[in-house]
């Protein structure tokens, strides 16, 4: 059995989750980061659990808390002894008019998107390139690219900010660490279950496979980026948006 470690942050539902479930399928331990959804982060560590026959480890952490975030290192460690496969997927997203933006919103959803994952990849690329082996898959968004959004300016903003990071990391952890990045387009997430319909149709006539992700897709390439097959693959930013016309 693959004995392999995978933490992936923000997972307790959503795209997050699905990274999760495709890695324990492939006999790897994993690591379910949350804040809030602790009824879901537990929920999903029961089905991993009987489903894959893997262990599964829930930790509550603010990654934009370093002293929150040592203690779920120093968790890590004590259960698994190393980190094979770190994955950023936490963030956030405030959406509001250009006007009602404000300072506050801005700088947490900075801190999060960010911040968050500048602060986890040191702790964990850290202790990956002292043991000169790792993998560190970025979550950023096409917002980052090409497809922008006044309402999600701030977001924006924060995902080309993970593009650039990566870059950064991959530089500063060669050769041992590969970093690379995944940048999603719509995905049918529970975060956008509640999209305005029009919208929607909108965004998906712009699509050229006329209809959004499944969380499980972009997971697929999650994990092949992780995996041996990839070994090659370093300082990429991957789009992924069924070939998406902005």
């Amino acid at each position: 059995m693959n004995n392999k470690t995978v933490l992936v942050t923000g997972s307790s539902r959503g795209l997050g989750s699905s990274i999760i479930e495709i890695f324990a399928s492939h006999n790897y331990n994993t690591i379910i980061n949350y804040v809030n959804d602790e009824k879901e982060a537990f929920a999903l560590k029961e089905k991993i659990e009987k489903k894959y026959n893997v262990k599964c480890l829930c930790i509550k952490c603010d990654i934009t808390n370093e002293n929150e975030s040592k203690k779920m290192y120093d968790e890590v460690i004590h259960e698994f002894g190393s980190l094979d496969v770190l994955v950023n997927n936490a963030g956030i997203s405030i959406d509001t008019t250009f006007d009602d933006k404000t300072k506050e919103n801005f700088m947490k959803i900075l801190e999060v998107n960010l911040y968050g994952t500048f602060n986890i990849s040191r702790l964990f690329g850290n202790l990956m390139y002292e043991n000169k082996s790792g993998k560190i898959i970025n979550i950023a968004s096409t917002n980052g690219i090409d497809s922008y959004y006044e309402y999600s300016l701030d977001y924006d903003a924060s995902k080309s900010g993970v593009i650039n990071l990566t870059h950064n990391l991959a530089n500063h952890y060669s050769p041992y660490v590969n970093v690379n990045c995944v940048c999603p387009g719509w995905i049918n997430t529970p975060m956008n279950k509640d999209m305005d319909n029009e919208f929607k149709e909108k965004e998906i006539e712009k699509i050229l496979l006329k209809r959004f992700a499944e969380p499980e897709e972009i997971a697929e390439v999650v994990y092949f980026l992780a995996s041996d097959k990839a070994n090659y693959i370093n300082d990429s930013i991957i789009k992924i948006d069924g070939g998406k016309r902005v």
